[in-house]
Order: C-alpha cells, then structure tokens, then sequence
C-alpha cells in the first residue's frame, strides 16, 4: 500500500467522524433552542399540600381528615406562651411538618421514622416527660433536644411556632403540669 492510499483512507476515515461529529454538535444545539425558546414547558399540575396529606393518609391505610388543618396568622401574637385555639391550631400545623414523622400523627409515638429510634419517641398522649410536662419544660425540650435520645433539638424554629408546638402538645396530653403564667411569661421574656 502506498503512501497516498494510506492518507486517502485517513482522509475518508477523518471526514466521516468529522461529519458525525458536526451533526451531533448541530443536533444538540438546535434541540438546547428548542426546550429554551419554543417549548412551552412542562405542567407539574402540582397538587395542594391538603390534598397530598389526604392522599398520603389514605394510602397508608387511615381515614382522610374532613377537614384541612385550619390555617392562622400567628404573626401579630404578642404573648405565645398564653394558650389559645389559634395556638393550639397553628401548633397542630407545626407538629404535621416537624413532629409527626417520629412522634406519629396523634402523638402517640408511632411515627414511621420512630419506628428505627432506640430509645422510641416519646408518647406524647400518655407524656412520662423526662424533663417535666410544663409549659417551661416543653418548652425547653423542643429548644434544646434531650440528651442520650433521638429527640433533636428544634431551636431553629420561630419561637412562635415552638410555643405553638407546646400548646398543642398540652392539648393532647394527659399528663400536663401546670405552671403560674406570670413565671411562664418571665421564662419567655429571656428564652431565646
């Protein structure tokens, strides 16, 4: 085989690649054109949070609630620490999101991630607090987590929304611990 026959076969062999290689580059550019200016996205068709929780529950085997958790303005309260239904109602809301996974959706300590914790989430329904069932103590539990449990700390919450977690779990309980609200309110006034 001469040398001019070797080059030319290199020759066809290089342009062939090259050609693929232009198309693919051509391809590639006109379709990036496409989904950014002509195609007109996709829907997600996204679903309200109320009614994936009515999914969800159905789907492991409970009853849909009747009706969705009642939504409150909890931003002009002035004084979180005092009890109310707008509390105990937002509270019900915080729990769903940040509490329910471990603790179960009525508190009773059957949430599915608890499932795995040594020691198990607390009952909240029966209590047994390892640090006292009051405003104070609960309070401080979601603020700081326990020690030597699983039970985290959830000082990254507002402080409303922690107080509202107090009041709900209060509402729930069977074993509450009441405390004068003037100490509660001198409590609140330096807890962060």
């Amino acid at each position: 085989m001469s040398n001019d026959d070797h080059n030319q076969s290199e020759d066809t062999y290089n342009k062939g690649g090259f050609y693929a290689f232009l198309f693919s580059m051509g391809f590639s550019l006109l379709f990036f054109v496409y989904i950014a200016f002509v195609h007109p996205g996709v829907d997600l068709k996204e679903i309200p949070e109320s009614e994936m929780q009515a999914e969800q529950t159905l789907a492991e085997g409970g009853e849909a609630e009747a009706e969705p958790a009642k939504k409150v303005d909890v931003s002009n309260v002035k004084e979180p620490w005092l009890t109310s239904e707008d509390l105990v109602a937002h509270g019900a809301t915080v729990y769903k999101t940040n509490c329910a996974i471990c603790h179960g959706d009525k508190g009773l300590g059957d949430g599915m991630a608890g499932k795995g914790l040594n020691p198990p989430p607390r009952n909240l329904v029966e209590g047994g607090w390892k640090n006292g069932g009051s405003r104070i103590a609960l309070y401080e539990t979601l603020q700081k987590g326990l020690e030597g449990t699983s039970m985290a700390a959830f000082g990254h919450l507002p402080k409303v929304d922690r107080w509202a977690l107090v009041h709900w779990i209060q509402s729930v309980s069977k074993d509450v611990t009441p405390d004068e609200d003037s100490k509660v309110a001198a409590f609140a006034k330096g807890a962060e």
